[in-house]
């Protein structure tokens, strides 16, 4: 064969194999709007490290030309003000996608912005994850088709807890202490209601506000909660304002019921230690010692690996689904993903769960938690290396906790 024709053919074959796009998985960029600065930056910077542990077992196990994932951080330091700046860098750099849960304030601006934004510059449309802000507003008046929570609401979280109370006869007197901000305003107003439906003989002794992140002393607060002769505590409260009750509790000897939506939170298992054995409640959407296997899987390794406990199932969730969502949309374009996302049910860890198309609320199974010491039954695992842990004490399936929406959701 002339040595002329083979070069001929090699040229052609190269041509042809240059004109040939390289096959290679896209990038899907997350925005993590969070409080990594200031007294609450502990809780930001744990949720940003396991997030990113979740993604990087995502992308572990995806398939090769499935998106890959990539955290991306901005601070808003817990201001709706700054975060709404951080959501702006980010869209400016080309990112679609943004989570966040670190306050109810925050996600209600963060959520406006993205509305107003699909409206103005449908090119920058945003998906707004949310993977831990509970006001009720989020998913009722105030939602919106760009916005999806992967967290019990604080009426889901409070219609459990009242459920679980029904069968408490020993709980007579209630004291509520909670946030001054939607939040925890939202969590007084459920408990007051839920509470006179299902136990009117609970009788309400008293109803405070703190100013958030600003009280340093909280042995005030404690001392009025022991006049008013209260057995339990609900409190909404998280970071600081949690920790620095137990603190002033623990020194007053305080010991009565607190029940509680973020004792599991970075910081608060240590301040209990054996102060808070049989008497601290969390209710959140998992245990570590609750009867999930993969999820069981998951804590033990990434505490292995961080010396740290994994909280944090909410992102489980969000970016698998989010995965699933592009998979079943053939896109990574937001509002392609955004009508695959609503109305999905996934087989998740916990369960099966379902992102309610009405509302754009996950309605998953809901964990009560009382912190015990290890090795009793069903605390195999103790938290923050204290010796003690949350006992799985219920489980309750997602039509328990379910409210009804006055979501009226404008669609693109």
């Amino acid at each position: 064969m002339p040595k002329s024709f083979i070069t001929r053919s090699l040229l052609a074959g190269a041509a042809l194999f240059a004109c040939v796009p390289m096959l290679h998985a896209e990038v899907v960029k997350i925005g993590f709007i969070e409080v990594l600065s200031g007294p609450f930056a502990n809780a930001g910077k744990t949720s940003l490290n396991q997030l990113r542990e979740v993604v990087a077992q995502l992308n572990a196990k995806s398939r090769a030309s499935d998106p890959k994932f990539e955290v991306v951080p901005f601070d808003g330091k817990g201001s709706p003000q700054e975060s709404t700046t951080a959501l702006k860098a980010a869209v400016d750099q080309g990112i679609h996608y943004i989570t966040q849960g670190g306050g109810s304030g925050v996600a209600f601006a963060l959520s406006d912005a993205i509305t107003k934004l699909a409206e103005r510059e449908p090119a920058k449309a945003t998906v707004f994850l949310n993977y831990a802000a509970m006001d009720p507003g989020l998913t009722n008046d105030r939602c919106n088709f760009w916005h999806f929570r992967f967290y019990p609401s604080s009426e889901m979280n409070i219609e459990a807890l009242t459920t679980y109370l029904t069968k408490r006869p020993d709980v007579k007197k209630v004291y509520l202490l909670n946030q001054d901000y939607t939040h925890g305003q939202q969590v007084s107003k459920a408990s007051r209601a839920y509470l006179a439906r299902k136990r009117p003989d609970v009788k309400i002794v008293g109803d405070d506000f703190v100013p958030i992140a600003q009280v340093r002393d909280f042995a005030p607060y404690v001392a009025k909660i022991r006049a008013s002769g209260a057995d339990t505590v609900i409190t909404s409260n998280w970071g600081s304002d949690l920790t620095l009750l137990f603190k002033a509790a623990k020194e007053y000897g305080l010991n009565i019921n607190f029940f509680t939506l973020n004792a599991n939170n970075p910081g608060t298992p240590a301040q209990m230690g054996s102060w808070g054995a049989e008497k601290v409640g969390v209710i959140w959407n998992w245990g570590h010692n609750a009867p999930t296997p993969e999820l069981e899987k998951i804590y033990v390794a990434y505490k292995k690996k961080f010396n740290e406990d994994f909280i944090y199932a909410a992102h489980w969730n969000s970016m698998n689904m989010l995965a699933a969502a592009m998979q079943q949309a053939k896109s990574t374009e937001p509002k392609k993903v955004a009508y695959a996302l609503e109305g999905m049910k996934y087989k998740s860890p916990v369960g099966e769960v379902e992102m309610r198309k009405t509302d754009h609320q996950l309605l998953a199974p809901l964990f009560l938690g009382i912190w015990a010491k290890q090795g009793s039954k069903g605390v195999k695992y103790d938290a923050e290396n204290t010796g003690y842990g949350f006992r799985s004490e219920v489980v309750w399936d997602s039509y328990v906790s379910a409210q009804p929406t006055s979501c009226q959701m404008s669609r693109p």
